[in-house]
């Protein structure tokens, strides 16, 4: 598995939300005085080509911001890559520069993302099936990541995405109006076929070994051998025992699920298949995707029904239907949670914008020569450069310069 971390609000956009990429600034830096472990004076370090309150934006920075961009258009849209890319490459300085001032806005709020970092960070171990955090680090490493800027940037994005949930997405309420308008305009749009989602538990059989086993003939041929081991009454009775045990753990289950207890958490305890730490969930299914005796079963269900215990090829399985969609167009109460989802989004978007323009105008923003902001509002404030802040601007890109940058 690759670990690409991507800019939060850029997220937003993938998913139908504003566009919002990250930020760099450019200034050239050229006197000694303020870059102590400069060389020779007139040597130009790295250009600020914008500042956003006491935090700069690199030409650099904005470089690898444009490229991760480009990477993200072609996987997501191969044919019209460039043509996407063109118009979306203008607000790349505008993204940045909103991720800061939503970062600004986080530590203002008191947002650290120390908690969320740690459960993030242990579900990305997870999916690459890595034993340890040491092991997660390692495999970061290896990809030329350095381990802390790594897990800055997952924390951005969890700060990020924090104060828009509650400084906008909080604010947004959908009418049931709304919903309703949604739904007559785009009906057409949700027809489809019929479909299940499933969930599963499976409990495979688990070989064991006879208190007495016969000693193996030393002087019979391999093909002997293997046809005495097939037919051996011991290893027959041992599979059987194995199964019987397996289906009774399996009826078990299936008790303690009837009697109230949590399909996800039992999946996640007890479940041998791939997806327990998923809570059993297995995805979306089509007529013709199951096998015959499976899909007969589960479509003739209802969301929320359970299947009594089933015998496969790899064990026992207990299924769950916790969608059950039937073809063609749904119904309003069924296609409800979409339609929020999506009318959400839609008025995220304006909302954004505007609370980032807000965040603008009340932060002191300075865009190098050259660079556009393209959410700049008329009402901004530039700082004032002085001594000192140039000095601080030549100590954090000395720090920059000697970070190890890059992604999985």
């Amino acid at each position: 598995m690759i670990i690409r971390p991507q800019p939060t609000v850029r997220k937003l956009r993938q998913r139908g939300g504003p566009s919002i990429p990250m930020k760099k600034f450019v200034l050239t830096l050229t006197a000694l005085a303020f870059v102590p472990t400069l060389v020779t004076a007139q040597t130009t370090v790295e250009e600020i080509i914008a500042r956003v309150n006491n935090q700069i934006i690199t030409k650099s920075e904005y470089a690898r911001s444009k490229d991760q961009l480009r990477d993200e258009v072609r996987q997501q849209a191969p044919n019209d890559a460039d043509k996407i890319y063109a118009e979306k490459e203008k607000d790349v300085l505008r993204d940045l520069i909103d991720q800061q001032l939503l970062l600004d806005k986080g530590k203002d709020l008191g947002f650290t993302g120390d908690t969320e970092l740690i459960k993030q960070l242990d579900q990305m171990r997870k999916e690459m099936k890595l034993d340890s955090m040491e092991a997660l680090e390692k495999a970061a490493e290896q990809q030329g990541v350095s381990w802390e800027d790594f897990k800055q940037q997952q924390k951005n994005q969890i700060i990020t995405r924090k104060v828009i949930g509650e400084e906008v997405g909080g604010h947004l309420s959908i009418s049931s109006e709304d919903a309703q308008q949604f739904y007559e305009q785009h009906k057409q749009e949700m027809e489809g076929p019929e479909y299940i989602r499933l969930s599963e538990i499976l409990v495979a059989p688990k070989p064991t070994t006879p208190a007495i086993a016969p000693a193996p003939d030393a002087n019979a041929p391999p093909s002997d051998s293997a046809a005495k081991t097939a037919s051996d009454p011991a290893k027959q009775e041992v599979d059987e025992a194995s199964l019987k045990a397996a289906e009774a753990k399996a009826n078990d289950l299936l008790k303690q699920i009837r009697n109230g207890a949590s399909f996800d958490e039992i999946a996640k305890k007890y479940s041998d298949g791939p997806s327990a730490q998923d809570g059993g969930a297995l995805g979306i299914f089509k007529r013709g995707q199951l096998a015959k005796e499976l899909e007969d079963k589960t479509f003739a269900m209802k969301a929320g029904d359970v299947t009594d215990v089933i015998r496969t090829k790899q064990g026992y399985v207990i299924l769950k239907v916790n969608d059950h969609q039937q073809a063609g167009i749904p119904p309003f109460k069924d296609a409800l949670p979409k339609i929020q989802d999506a009318l959400y989004m839609e008025k995220l978007q304006p909302a954004l914008r505007a609370y980032l323009t807000k965040l603008r105008e009340e932060a002191y923003i300075k865009v190098a020569q050259g660079y556009v902001d393209t959410g700049h509002s008329a009402n901004q404030t530039e700082p004032i450069e002085t001594v000192a802040a140039k000095e601080s601007d030549a100590k954090k890109l000395s720090k920059k310069k000697h970070r190890k940058l890059g992604f999985l």
